[in-house]
């Protein structure tokens, strides 16, 4: 669609008197931002407005279903706990535990009372939670028995106290299990605290892959208006189809497959938030498995899957392979990192129904910034989209901070009503990363003549070769593009003459025969010379993950540096 088109669409949503009507007003008493004027007035009321969908399910896992109304009293409960164990207004209470049923009600029952819910990643060791909880002065642990194992031991001298989620573990001072929290308390009515939009509510560390981890704190408003710009973009993307818009769930009750953890904002706000606002149904997922994911999409007559590039590629690759065209799936969304181009087009080929969309966000921005779907993104694979409504995205010159023109390549900043306003505690990260009301991403990006914009690389990721700058991604979509290449990362490797050498990991699909004089020659086809990879190192293991699914290229680098550039 044209930009224009798109605009006239969203301005009919928030005119005055619209559905979401925009009105600017100060953020925390600082930058003038745009908000929607009825906005629910924070994170809670969208718990207590799911009440409406009652004994419809929310989650299922495994062979256990819980609804609405079920969460709901999970939260209330809990929230009498919390509040029996001390937590407070602004006090900070820790999750840390993957994907179970009981996430949203640990996520939500803090912040009915006025607390910070602090999510902390379940893929990090002891040490790792005992920073987080340090850093961010928990009160209270609400943790699952896998992590309660690493972090046990130091409560004690932590002084925190914790609640423990399927944990064999037998009880100890200061552990309570969950069920017997639950028990103990008298639930009845969800009664929130009184509090502010600009209230702290969430406190999101960054996922450590670049640098180390922060938290990303955010306030209530952050939260909802990043779930409604996404609605603002689909909504006007559908009357620009000329498409009825669905009234989830009454028309039908949309199913989401969530394979990505809720400890990182894709999950959290995408699949947990906005589906509870919706009334979506989540199928958890206890470990990615490609082979389960396609049995349980068809089983559960799954229509929304949102995964990072690498867990859609698996997912398209063995469908295709498979010709299981899924026919419940109607979209299947992206973001995390850049997905090639070649996977958004097999998206479309592969499945009968379901249409490829993405974005982009940071945890700094409570995962909204730029959003893409059909036929666009068919259009222009490329492409993270166009500047969301509530956003104001500018390209710098890193060097000198002054604006570029259309088609330049520097680095993005972003403004808006769901960028968070501080790192906690580190008041010199917070300097450095946000400039008079602006948030410097480190994302290095070009937008086109139709408002679409083009992520080039992060700026630490460049790798600069005898002087030329080399994209990483770029480098990436290209091995993509060679026949037989299931999986590729693209890094600098140490070089004494010239600072660094272009480095590639592959591995092969199935049954393929690679060779590096072979992907060499596919590469040149579309690249540069000095743009192919010096090293290809093809491995036959996958290629290690983080926590969100990207792949660990920070790791598998130092791997090949310590393994003198052979991988095993």
């Amino acid at each position: 669609m044209s930009a224009e088109a798109r605009m006239q669409a969203i301005k009919a949503l928030t005119a005055p008197g619209g559905e979401y009507e925009l009105v600017e007003r100060k953020v925390r008493g600082g930058n003038l931002c745009r908000v929607v004027k009825n906005a629910p007035n924070s994170v809670v009321d969208l718990l207590v407005n799911a009440g409406a969908f009652g004994g419809l399910e929310y989650l299922s896992y495994r062979e256990e279903t819980y609804t609405f109304a079920d969460v709901i009293d999970q939260t209330a409960r809990l929230a009498e706990v919390l509040k029996r164990l001390g937590v407070r207004r602004g006090d900070r209470v820790a999750v840390c535990m993957r994907n179970y049923p009981e996430w949203p009600a640990a996520f939500f029952a803090p912040i009915t009372l006025g607390a910070v819910t602090v999510s902390l990643n379940a893929w990090w060791g002891g040490e790792e939670i005992e920073y987080g909880l340090r850093d961010a002065g928990a009160r209270a642990l609400i943790v699952d028995g896998g992590r309660l194992g690493r972090i046990r031991d130091r409560l004690p001298k932590l002084g925190i106290q914790a609640v423990a989620v399927r944990s064999r573990q037998a009880p100890a001072e200061g552990i309570i299990a969950w069920q017997d929290a639950l028990h103990s308390a008298s639930g009845g009515d969800l009664r929130p605290a009184p509090g502010e939009p600009d209230d702290d509510c969430l406190m999101l560390y960054t996922s450590g892959s670049t640098a180390g981890p922060k938290g990303a704190v955010s306030t209530h408003s952050n939260v909802v208006h990043a779930l409604l710009a996404w609605e603002i973009e689909n909504r006007a993307q559908a009357a620009l189809r000329n498409e009825s818009v669905q009234r989830e769930p009454f028309d039908i009750q949309c199913r989401m497959l969530v394979t990505i953890p809720f400890f990182h904002v894709t999950a959290c706000h995408a699949c947990m938030l906005g589906g509870l606002r919706l009334g979506r149904r989540l199928t958890l997922m206890h470990k990615w498995d490609v082979e389960k994911a396609l049995d349980t999409i068809e089983r559960d007559r799954i229509t929304h899957f949102i995964s990072v590039p690498t867990i859609t590629g698996d997912l398209t690759r063995a469908a295709a392979a498979r010709k299981r065209a899924l026919p419940s799936l109607l979209a299947i969304g992206g973001g995390g990192s850049h997905r090639p181009a070649t996977q958004v087009l097999a998206i479309r080929e592969t499945f009968e129904n379901a249409m490829p969309g993405t974005g982009w966000g940071m945890t700094e921005t409570n995962a909204i910034g730029t959003q893409i779907g059909s036929p666009d993104y068919l259009n222009v694979p490329a492409s993270s989209g166009r500047c969301s409504v509530l956003m104001d995205i500018k390209i710098v010159d890193p060097a000198s901070g002054s604006e570029l023109r259309r088609g330049e390549v520097g680095e993005l900043w972003v403004k808006g009503t769901p960028v968070v306003r501080e790192y906690w505690n580190k008041p010199a990260a917070t300097a450095q990363a946000f400039k008079d009301g602006w948030f410097r991403t480190g994302d290095l990006a070009y937008v086109d003549d139709q408002e679409f914009f083009y992520f080039v690389d992060r700026v630490k990721d460049i790798v600069i070769r005898g002087g030329e700058n080399i994209s990483c991604l770029q480098v990436e979509d290209a091995l993509y593009r060679c026949d037989g290449v299931a999986e590729a990362v693209a890094f600098g490797m140490p070089d004494e003459r010239l600072g660094e050498k272009l480095t590639a990991v592959v591995v092969p699909r199935s049954g393929s025969c690679l060779t590096v004089e072979g992907i060499r020659n596919s590469m040149e086809e579309h690249l540069g010379r000095f743009q192919v990879p010096e090293q290809i190192v093809i491995r036959e293991k996958p290629l290690p993950r983080i926590a969100t699914g990207k792949f660990a290229k920070r790791s598998i680098r130092q791997a090949l540096v310590q393994e003198g550039g052979k991988l095993r």
